[in-house]
């Protein structure tokens, strides 16, 4: 009888290591939907924003500079911060459309 037990015990243990795997599977896939998902999809809509830039187009960088866009190039954009005071900055350093900051 004591042996029956001990195959009984062995088989309730290994039982509880694939309830490990499927709670860590599921820890996974939910971290993924809650935090990489969205977060790739921000990065790819901050990323269509910036090759749709274009002149005259205000925009707040991301060290806060408000300015209206003078010309675009490959990988920098020239920015009019004040009259006459024009500023290069990279492309990748604009963060948001001036009009969309306001009204959030």
């Amino acid at each position: 009888m004591s042996l029956l037990t001990v195959f009984l015990q062995g088989a309730s243990i290994g039982g509880g290591g694939s309830m490990m795997w499927i709670m860590l599977i599921a820890m996974f896939a939910i971290m993924y939907f809650f935090m990489i998902r969205p977060q790739n999809k921000k990065q790819k809509e901050i990323a269509n924003f910036r090759k749709s830039l274009e002149v005259n187009q205000k925009v707040i960088t991301a060290g806060g500079l408000h300015g209206k866009i003078k010309e675009v190039n490959d990988d920098s954009v020239i920015l009019e911060i004040a009259d006459n005071v024009k500023v290069r900055i990279d492309k990748n350093s604009v963060f948001a459309a001036a009009a969309d900051a306001v009204s959030k």
